[in-house]
């Protein structure tokens, strides 16, 4: 409004613009306003449906029916204990209680003397004359026979996994000879039974077989997949072999899975002398099948013990360097069913046990005491403290053409399990440079 002042008073006069800024401001104040309003009637409803929800759900709730605990009738002597209600058949109305739920109170029968009784020491239970539905004999002879047969289960399952140990399973193969060709033929046919690896629960085999005792003839089947009974049916002929040499000849097989990103694992071995097959020379050219039980490779080395190696060690503090001679071995294990091995031996330096160097000597064929004689000198790391971080390591390992090397046995100098001879021996060699002292040692594991 616009005015003035005058003598009569203040003069009013009417506003005759409004701007469209104030419309403005005033529509989005009602809009605002509305907004609230509805707001807040729509909250308040919410909140009165959830406070009805939560009352209904209270109305619903009803505590769970609970079994009565077994009560002695009032008026009788006998210690009956009530019958529980069969899982299967239907549901039973207590005599004298018409067909109403049990009452826990216990309370007395219409009629008691037409409860049936049952003889005290039979076992069977009955039902007091109040009709409770309790826990009865049965039920504990029940659950004592079936944990008995758990504990036989169990027994069975653990006898059956010490007798799987030594069940490797079996190997079915056939052999014939031609005399005229002078040859050999075998044909490996199958295996049954073959152990689980520990990771799959299955087995990925194949067989590899040499003749004995001069291991030149050699062979091996392909691999089958996923499977502890392959199918191979594969042939092998092996020429050169005359009737007297059939005498003297062992067939050797060796069962294996193979693993992609380690060492294939031996299952076990089996051996046939020829000269044990009857009718083999008779039979020219006839197959004879064969069945055989597949045994453990691992006994033989158990049985016999790992033999021992004669080592000879030197410290050259002046130019870093440590020699090492490898003498000879003695009693070693039969490695063949010829009673023999083809041992080598394998030196590893280890500075702060990690391999920086290694030695090998030849191998020394079909025989249980080598004699090797071979030197190796080892060049110690220039940060070195002396000995304090170095140690040796030796391996004693039968070679084999066709299946992967074995090891018989190892020795340690310096390193965490250097004990026994091997430490002292170790100890001297430090405490005493330039002069070569040599020692016997017995192989471990």
């Amino acid at each position: 409004m616009v005015g003035g002042v005058t003598e009569d008073g203040p003069v009013i006069r009417p506003v005759d613009f409004v701007s469209t800024t104030t419309i403005v401001a005033l529509c989005i104040g009602a809009v605002f306003l509305l907004c609230a309003v509805a707001m807040t009637w729509w909250l308040c409803r919410r909140r009165r449906e959830h406070t009805k929800l939560n009352s209904d759900k209270s109305l619903a709730f009803r505590p769970p029916h609970r079994k009565p605990t077994a009560v002695k009738s009032p008026g009788s002597t006998s210690h009956y204990l009530k019958k529980s209600p069969s899982p299967t058949g239907p549901a039973k109305s207590p005599p004298g209680s018409g067909g109403q739920t049990p009452s826990p109170t216990g309370s007395q029968s219409s009629n008691p003397g037409s409860q049936p009784r049952t003889p005290q020491g039979t076992g069977t239970p009955a039902q007091t004359p109040s009709g409770e539905v309790t826990l009865s004999i049965e039920n504990e002879q029940r659950d004592k026979a079936e944990i008995e047969n758990n504990e036989k289960t169990e027994r069975e399952k653990n006898h059956a996994a010490e007798n799987n140990k030594d069940n490797l399973g079996q190997l079915m193969f056939k052999l014939r000879y031609v005399s005229e060709q002078n040859a050999l033929g075998v044909t490996v046919v199958n295996c049954k039974g073959l152990p689980a690896r520990e990771q799959n629960a299955t087995s990925d085999p194949y067989v590899k077989l040499k003749l004995l005792p001069d291991k030149q003839h050699q062979a091996k089947t392909r691999v089958l997949r996923n499977t502890r009974d392959p199918v191979y049916d594969e042939d092998f002929t092996f020429f050169g072999i005359s009737k007297d040499q059939l005498q003297k000849i062992s067939l050797h097989f060796i069962v294996l899975s193979f693993d992609r990103y380690s060492r294939d694992d031996i299952i076990g071995e089996l051996t046939c002398a020829l000269s044990s097959v009857p009718g083999l020379e008779e039979a020219d050219n006839q197959a004879i099948s064969l069945c055989r039980k597949i045994c453990p490779r691992s006994l033989k080395i158990q049985s016999q013990g790992r033999g021992e190696l004669l080592v000879s060690l030197c410290w050259q503090p002046i130019n870093s360097r440590l020699t090492v001679v490898v003498l000879k071995a003695q009693n070693l294990p039969k490695m063949d069913v010829t009673g023999l091995a083809d041992p080598y031996v394998k030196i590893y330096l280890l500075y702060n046990s990690q391999r920086i160097a290694k030695r090998k000597t030849r191998v020394k064929k079909r025989t249980l005491s080598p004699v090797f004689n071979e030197s190796f000198v080892f060049d110690i790391p220039n940060g070195a403290d002396g000995l304090n971080n170095v140690s040796l390591e030796f391996m004693l390992i039968d070679w084999d053409r066709v299946t992967r090397n074995e090891v018989i046995g190892r020795l340690e100098f310096g390193g965490p399990e250097c004990q026994g001879s091997a430490l002292n021996h170790w100890r001297e060699v430090c405490s005493s440079p330039q002069r070569q002292i040599a020692d016997w040692h017995k192989l471990r594991e």
